[in-house]
């Protein structure tokens, strides 16, 4: 860190490493400083358009740089283990891309080794640090909804078949549940903790990913949450907490909301505008860049802890359907 900002490396130069570079001059004190790809035409030329001082043909090479304080790990889903791995071995802080990891094995070597070196490391599930979703959160600690009982949330994107394309590769661990279902698991996460019992069923397309799937979580005293994802049709992209005071909608897009609206059991509506600035991802580096200033090896918000817990509620999915992907230990 420098006196006046933290220096913030990319490793990747896909279509959410650009959207993080957009965001990044959202974030005050923030600097980026290197870019890393596996090409030196694609670090070359994301280091362009950014107007990036440094750029590195290897992941290895921008880990021994010694300008870049944490790196944003944008790589494929199975590349995420073993990127973030590098970059705490080198002493750097992790902000790693969600999926957090492949699976719960890896999510726990991972935070085991940030916490054996004293270094901050984070999933990079950006919704988290929404304003409409700190929102969310005090209204539930305030009990605006009452007792929650129930939770129903979906996301689900049309994608033409392509078995290039990393969604539908099991090699890159494609389907949508880590891309897409992540999202509704992680807030249920978030609402109700861990699920004690978990009934899902999947629709497996011709590459043997996961294209749909519709799942039920059953928690202590009979509460639940109905989750669906898809990459076969497009969703409402919407969310409703259910409580025993009434209800609340995270209007569309629930992955990226900036709108609430609270129902009262009196028939009063109670509406929250909360817009997102730029692509919204840099709520999650202001969250990386305070816990740094402040000696911080996790976020409150989004902690290590849970990271694990999303995995291993993951991992029971997928082995319902009997999914695992060709890299997985």
């Amino acid at each position: 860190m420098t006196k006046d900002g933290i220096r913030w490396g990319i490793v990747g130069t896909g279509k959410i490493a650009t959207s993080f570079a957009e965001d990044l001059r959202h974030a005050r004190g923030a600097e980026l400083v290197a870019v890393a790809s596996r090409s030196e035409e694609s670090a070359r030329a994301f280091a362009g358009r950014f107007q990036v001082p440094r750029w590195h043909a290897s992941y290895e090479a921008m880990a021994e740089d010694p300008q870049v304080d944490v790196a944003y790990i944008a790589t494929p889903n199975t590349q995420h283990y073993s990127n973030s791995a590098l970059f705490l071995r080198a002493g750097k802080a992790v902000l790693c891309e969600k999926p957090f990891t492949l699976n719960a094995i890896e999510a726990q070597e991972l935070i085991e080794l940030a916490r054996q070196r004293g270094l901050f490391l984070m999933e990079a599930m950006w919704t988290r640090f929404l304003p409409a979703i700190g929102v969310l959160r005090q209204l539930l600690e305030e009990g605006a909804l009452g007792e929650v009982r129930m939770l129903a949330a979906d996301f689900g994107k049309r994608f033409r078949f392509d078995p290039t394309s990393r969604l539908f590769a099991p090699e890159l661990g494609g389907g949508a549940l880590l891309d897409l279902g992540v999202y509704p698991v992680s807030l249920a996460s978030l609402v109700f903790g861990p699920p004690e019992r978990i009934h899902c069923m999947a629709s497996m397309g011709e590459t043997g990913v996961d294209e749909q799937e519709g799942i039920l979580f059953g928690y202590a005293g009979g509460r639940q949450a109905v989750l669906y994802a898809s990459m076969q049709v497009t969703t409402p992209d919407e969310a409703t907490i259910l409580g025993t005071r009434g209800y609340l909608r995270i209007h569309s897009p629930m992955h990226a909301p900036h709108r609430l609206t609270v129902f009262a059991e009196d028939g009063k509506e109670h509406s929250h505008e909360h817009p997102i600035r730029g692509n919204g991802l840099h709520y999650q580096v202001l969250e990386v860049m305070r816990c740094l200033r402040e000696g911080a090896r996790e976020s409150e918000q989004m902690p290590l802890d849970e990271s694990l817990g999303v995995m291993k509620t993951m991992d029971a999915v997928r082995a319902d359907w009997g999914l695992r992907y060709p890299s997985e230990r």
